[in-house]
């Protein structure tokens, strides 16, 4: 019987790009009612995986950024 022939993997060689590489890099969208009830229960339920993602950068349309900015504004406690 022969025994077992390993090597190590180094990953992809400087210069080249994989399907696989491209793909961990590539943005998904969904419908904001998809995501926003697991973002509620997760900052109520006080998750501490939400702190890894507190810098990330999301994309949002002008006009629901608008509509933030408006509830921002109106939602401030009165002096």
């Amino acid at each position: 019987m022969m025994p077992p022939h390993l090597r190590v993997y180094y990953g992809p060689s400087e210069g080249e790009e994989t399907t696989q590489s491209v793909n961990v890099t590539s943005v998904v969208s969904v419908p904001l009612g998809e995501v926003l009830p697991l973002l509620v229960d997760a900052v109520r339920s006080e998750r501490t995986w939400l702190s890894d993602f507190q810098n990330e950068e999301i994309t949002l349309s002008t006009d629901l950024y608008e509509v933030l900015l408006a509830y921002q504004h109106y939602r401030r406690p009165s002096a």
